[in-house]
């Protein structure tokens, strides 16, 4: 068992609450007396049901005793062995990316969605690429201007296009492969068109998987992953390993920081890491406190997505999940509800990050929020944090008696968008819809429920956008949450604009805020959206596309299935009876995040 004490410090007993500090080697829990009891009766059947143990014989009774799921389940759990399966390829996935550097490609370009894009991102953006290693970019969004971006590049030299798709279906994989191999063999002479393939790498399962991939038999080179290994849960293998290659890091020492922690969650107490995780994650979310703040060292911010993906789409089903919320910035405890669990994960420093987020984080304990630091030590940066979460989300979804290996309602907003799609070859057009009210770039789109009065009968035009923002925005269920999706192009600057709007729906709504790129996150927290909690409140944004690109072999462009995207998923939200608002920006997005901000202020007031 766990080293455990009870302490009050000058804050907490202040404010009268009892904080009570549970230890897992470097990780700390200060919990409030109040939800320690039951957390205890969790972490203590954990450790007495051997769960550690039983995830590594492989045994699906941990999650289910239905045959057949046992069995879907018991062929999902490869990513345990992941670390040490792969070591044998790093001699040859170092060799590859030499031949891509000498045959002078200058940039690599992830083509996937979700699990499939997400590790890259990370290993992208949270280490410095050495100086051998070629910049690699993920194209997750289906926005042309993304797109396009994309095909800018090319103008400074060649790319290596990585085709990362777990099925080999993946609609937006296989459009982006459609453009940039139509792109690549218009700009090579006749004679060297057989040879585009060149250009290519598929990351993909072996037999139907790789056969559904157009081209694939004329590709430089395919990597097949174990088919036993789910999508979000690939970080260590080809899905991550095959881009950190290319970006010229250490593949050794990530699979080793990843075996590392892989062996310290054989342990069979609760000084296993991931089990401790889990379990508190699972403990604290039967309890209500189901929204887990992630606090991230700023190195390792971009973490954040893909642990918001891996947890979402693994809890969130059946009515139950953790909603993981990335990118709010610490806020005093006044902006808070009583759903919240703070997961801070940072490296020893005394930095001035350090320093302030130890005071806020003091700060919400004593005000009665649970807080976890966990502690990085050498031998735990990103490989080891990858698997620390896999097992500990694992962990969490037997707590809260849910399959943490299927997505059962991530096919919901793909059927929609079809039937949204076929709508538009029968018709030449997208379904028309109805506005609530329209003010200078704005035009916003309400669900059924958003058009109707309290007595049922039709809402008159509405007075003005922050009233209707007012109105949606009332609608979000106690302990519910605002997750605002956003249907364009990511950038830097749209980014930013985006986490202001989330912190300031957070700050004047004490909700807990998410933020998403569609298409992306249909992928990941879509699932979660859709089959976990009924709290979410939805804002989807999107635009115009004054610039758009068509895809080849398609009546449909890439502006078309984006928007279709955007309907699809809307339509399904609003089948769950969700509430759910649309706000077209107009043709420039930025101009239009700035009004949205200046009409959000107005609709929630001081």
């Amino acid at each position: 068992m766990t080293e455990t004490s009870e302490t009050i410090d000058a804050s907490s007993q202040a404010s009268g609450t009892t904080v009570v500090t549970r230890n897992s080697g470097d990780d700390r829990l200060r919990v409030p007396a109040s939800l320690a009891e039951e957390l205890d009766h969790v972490l203590a059947r954990v450790q007495g049901e051997s769960w550690a143990q039983r995830i590594w014989d492989r045994d699906a009774s941990l999650w289910t005793n239905v045959g057949d799921v046992a069995t879907s389940i018991e062929n999902r759990l490869g990513w345990l062995d992941a670390p040490t399966r792969f070591q044998d390829e790093i001699v040859s996935l170092q060799a590859f990316a030499q031949g891509i550097r000498e045959e002078g490609f200058v940039r690599a370009v992830v083509c996937g969605m979700g699990g499939s894009s997400l590790a890259p991102d990370v290993l992208g953006r949270a280490y410095p690429r050495s100086a051998s290693g070629l910049p690699v970019f993920v194209l997750d969004s289906t926005d042309p201007e993304a797109v396009g971006a994309i095909e800018d590049l090319e103008q400074d030299g060649n790319s290596l296009y990585l085709i990362a798709t777990k099925s080999g279906t993946t609609t937006e994989t296989l459009s982006f492969l459609a453009y940039f191999w139509d792109e690549e063999r218009a700009q090579a002479p006749w004679y060297r068109r057989s040879e585009a393939g060149d250009s290519f790498v598929a990351i993909t399962d072996p037999g139907k998987s790789l056969e559904a991939i157009p081209h694939s038999d004329l590709f430089r080179e395919t990597f097949l992953n174990p088919e036993d290994v789910g999508g979000r849960y690939s970080a260590l293998t080809y899905v991550g390993l095959v881009p950190a290659a290319l970006l010229g890091l250490d593949v050794g020492a990530l699979l080793g920081d990843g075996a590392q922690m892989a062996e310290r969650c054989r342990a069979t107490d609760l000084e296993n890491p991931g089990v401790f995780l889990g379990a508190v994650m699972g403990g604290l979310a039967v309890q209500g406190r189901d929204k887990l703040t992630l606090v991230l060292e700023p190195e390792l911010a971009p973490f954040g997505a893909w642990v918001e993906q891996l947890i979402a789409e693994s809890t969130g089903k059946h009515g139950v999940g953790i909603v993981p919320v990335d990118g709010e910035p610490l806020g005093a405890p006044e902006v808070y509800g009583e759903d919240r669990v703070f997961v801070r994960v940072a490296r020893p420093g005394t930095t001035e990050w350090h320093a302030s987020s130890d005071a806020a984080l003091d700060a919400l304990s004593a005000a009665g929020h649970p807080v976890l630091d966990i502690l990085l030590q050498d031998g735990e940066w990103l490989g080891g944090e990858f698997f620390r979460w896999e097992f500990a989300t694992a962990v969490a979804g037997a707590v809260l008696d849910v399959n943490p290996f299927d997505e059962p309602n991530v096919t919901e907003s793909k059927e929609n968008t079809r039937a949204v799609l076929k709508e538009f070859h029968d018709a030449g057009q997208l379904p028309a819809e109805t506005a609530l009210v329209s003010e200078g770039r704005l035009t916003l789109v309400g669900d059924a429920q958003l058009h109707l009065t309290n007595d049922g009968s039709e809402v008159a035009p509405g007075e003005n956008v922050a009233a209707e923002l007012r109105r949606h925005l009332g609608r979000v269920p106690r302990n519910g949450y605002l997750g605002t999706h956003a249907y364009f192009a990511p950038t830097d600057e749209r980014t930013e604009a985006l986490r202001g709007i989330q912190a300031l729906l957070r700050d004047r709504t004490r909700h807990a805020s998410t933020l998403g790129y569609g298409p992306r996150f249909l992928h990941s927290t879509g699932q979660l959206h859709k089959g976990g909690p009924r709290t979410g409140c939805f804002l989807q944004l999107v635009a115009g596309h004054p610039d758009d690109l068509d895809i080849p072999g398609k009546k449909e462009s890439f502006g078309v299935l984006i928007d279709a995207q955007a309907l699809g998923d809307f339509q399904s939200l609003q089948s769950h009876e969700l509430p759910v608002l649309r706000v077209h920006l107009g043709d420039d997005p930025d101009a239009g995040l700035a009004e949205l901000r200046t009409a959000l202020e107005a609709a929630l007031g001081s």
